[in-house]
This record gives structure tokens, sequence and C-alpha cells, in this order.
């Protein structure tokens, strides 16, 4: 068996084949190395190409002195400060129509006639049934004296004949068609005003026929034409729309109900329209209304403005969206909103040294957020302020903001310092 390895040995050795193989294997140990080599230096390039390059840099913005204006923003309708749904009472065909659109009209003035035919025919068969009544009630009168006559008669007779004649049952019987004649004449009277009563109404509508105005005012719309049968069995169907003086309006705005508490009576506003993007209309509050109105969860209150409108430039229904002042601070010491909600990260924590595995598969940058303590007035804040390139906290009160600027109330804070509002991004130029 030993004389068979050795002569296995020198064929190998003369056949080479042991060196090509130690050769093969060195050689793949050399690419493995070189390959490890490039992945750590790629993973170091791009570490180094990720990591903050430096110390963290921020952006900063200037402290200032200013005046600051608060709004409430509202959007709503204009309309007439008087407008006045012209109806009818009774049904029937439209004979006439005599106001059109837009046109201006005084108390009184006929806007519209509906045709009588049929109420003058029930007013002349009224007239004949108030005669008749009336002719029933001297019917009556002249049997109420007959009867009256003959039971006097009968009680002379009575007296004379010292109570023998009339019998008692003709003498009540007599007193008796005395009784009903004055009944009879009684309800002939009262038919007599009922008729009266009847005509009356007959007439009433008659004149109800014909549409007047009910102010002084301009037409804004028109619901008839002549020959439209008009039917007011369940409700007054409306036939004009009238506004009583378009020169004053008033807009209605919907205020949110976080606002509402900021909104009073005698403050300004300025408000447009889409008829008119470049101008601003002057309005003011002249009533804040406690009915509250919800819409998809959301609660406002109506707000009603006055408008002068003398150069009749807005007119009713117009969507408008106003602006309503409800604070003003001059020079007051004002900072970014942003700078109000900054907060410096803390310093990158140092990751300990995890071989090349750790090299190879790097954990992502963390940043430590430090822990806000809780203070339940709101109205104290904290600003951060750049002082040789370093942020300081700087603890104020805070008063009025209108969205994006803040005042300072109190708080060591003077116009030019820097309030930092955000970190750089070292991935993105300063």
């Amino acid at each position: 068996m030993s004389a068979k390895s050795h002569a296995q040995s020198d064929i190998a050795e003369t056949l080479g084949v042991g060196h090509a193989a130690r050769r093969g294997r060195r050689l793949k140990r050399w690419l493995l190395v070189i390959l490890l080599i490039v992945a750590v230096v790629a993973v170091l390039a791009m570490r180094k190409r990720s990591s903050p390059s430096g110390a963290v840099r921020f952006e900063a913005q200037e402290i200032r002195r200013g005046n600051l204006v608060v709004l409430v923003t509202a959007t709503g309708t204009l309309e007439p400060t008087n407008q006045v749904e012209v109806g009818s009472e009774i049904s029937g065909i439209v004979k006439s129509v005599e106001a059109d659109y837009n046109d201006k009209v005084k108390v009184g003035q006929v806007l519209a006639r509906l045709d009588t035919s049929k109420l003058e025919a029930q007013e002349t068969q009224h007239k004949a049934a108030l005669e008749a009544a009336k002719a029933r009630v001297l019917q009556a009168k002249a049997t109420l004296s007959e009867t009256q006559t003959k039971l006097a008669q009968l009680q002379r007779v009575r007296e004379l004949s010292g109570g023998k004649v009339p019998s008692q049952t003709e003498f009540d019987a007599a007193q008796a068609a005395f009784e009903r004649a004055k009944a009879d004449d009684a309800s002939a009277a009262a038919a007599v005003a009922q008729a009266q009563a009847t005509l009356e109404a007959t007439q009433t509508d008659i004149g109800k026929a014909v549409i007047r105005s009910p102010i002084d005012g301009v037409v804004l719309t028109r619901s008839i034409e002549p020959g439209q049968t008009v039917a007011a069995a369940f409700q007054a169907p409306v036939l004009f729309t009238l506004a009583e003086d378009l020169t004053q309006m008033e807009l209605h705005v919907d205020v949110d109900e976080a606002d509402v508490g900021q909104v009073k009576e005698g403050q300004d506003a300025e408000f447009n329209v889409a008829a008119y993007l470049d101008r601003l209309f002057q309005a003011k509050i002249v009533q804040t209304r406690f009915g509250s109105q919800t819409v998809d969860g959301v609660v406002t209150y109506e707000t009603v403005l006055e408008v002068d409108n003398a150069d009749l430039s807005l007119r009713p229904g117009m969507t408008a969206t106003a602006n309503i002042t409800v604070h003003k601070v001059e020079n007051a010491l004002l900072v970014p909103n942003a700078a109000l909600r900054f907060s410096p990260p803390a310093q990158e924590q140092k990751q300990s040294s995890r071989g090349l595995v750790g090299m190879l598969l790097p954990r992502p940058p963390r940043f430590d957020m430090p822990q806000e303590t809780v203070d339940t007035n709101k109205r104290q804040q904290t600003v951060w302020v750049l002082r040789e390139e370093q942020p300081v906290a700087v603890p104020v009160t805070i008063g009025a903001s209108d969205g994006i600027m803040t005042e300072i109330v109190s708080g060591e804070l003077t116009p030019g310092m820097s309030a930092i509002v955000d970190t750089i991004n070292p991935g993105r130029p300063a």
C-alpha cells in the first residue's frame, strides 16, 4: 500500500496536478480579500457622503418690530336690508302684469291683475242675497207688528170682560205668535248681517285680485306671466320679490365656532366679490347671532355686516369673502410662528464598532429629540435664538398671532436677534 501511494504521488507530481490546485486556492483567497476591501471602501464612501460634515447648521429669521393685524376670514352672500316677497291670497288667472325686473315701484303701485269675472258674478249674487234678506226683515217686522196688535186687543177685551173673554187658550196662542214674530224679526236681521259680510268678503277678494306693492323699492324677481293660473289653495304663491333699498345692503357670513369669540359688533371688515377681484369693499359688523348652523359637521354662526352700496355695483346674491379685523397691535415685537414650533435635535449618538459586518450594514442615523415639558399655559413658549452660532432657549410670553407672525409680550428678546426656525439639511445648499 505504501508503494502504491508513493507511486500515485509521483504520478501527480509528474503531471503537475498538486501545484495547480494549490495555486487555485491561493488565487480564490486573494480575490475574496480584494472584494471585501472594495466593499469596505464603498461602504465607507457612502457613509461619508450621507453623514453630516461638521456641526449642525440652523436656519434663522430676524426678530423685528411691526404692526400686527389679526383677521378672521368668513364667506357669505349679499342681501338687501329689507326684502319682501309679494304673493296672492286668492286663486285665479293672471290678467295682466304691470311691473318687470329692475322696475322701481312705489307703495300701492299695481304690479299685476287677476281675472275677476267669477268674483264679480259672486258679488252680484251676494248683493241679491242681501236684498232678499232685507226684504225678509221687512216681512218679519210686519208680522211682528200684526201679532203685537192682536195680542194687545185680546188683552184689552180681557180687561173689559173681567177675565171672561177671551179664553186662556186663545190668549196664550196670541202671546206665542207674538214671541215667534219677534224671533223671526231677529233671525231676519241676522240674515241681513250675514249676507252683508259675505258680500264684503267677495268685494275684498275682488280688491285682492289687484296685486299692489307694499313698499318703495326695486323688483328683483317676477314669477308670473299673463294667462298663468295662480293657485293659492294651501299657501300664497310668491309672484314678485322686492328690495326696499339697494344702496344699503347686508353681508351675511358664516363665522367658524373657533373664531366667533373674537368677533364683536362694530368691528371693521373688508370683502371682495368675484365680479370685482381688484376692488375691496368696506363693511362693519352690526350683529352676531347666537343661533348656530351645522353643515357637514362644521358649526358656524351667522354674522351680519352693514355695506354701503351707493354706486349700486353690488347685487343681491353675490358671494363674498370677508376679512374681519378682530385685533390690532402697533409696534409689536414679532417672531415667526415657525420659531415657536422649533426644537433643536440632540447630538447624534456615536455607535460602537460592530466589526466588518457593522461596516457593511450600517444603521441609519438617529436623532434624539429632547422631551418637552407639559405647560398648561399655552401663552408660555420657548424661542431658540443663535448666540455665537449656538442655539440658546429663551422663555417668552406670547400674545396675538396672525398665523404667520406672533406678538411677544414678555421675554428676553430684542429686535435684530436671530430666531431659529429650522435645521439645514447637509444634503442641500444652505
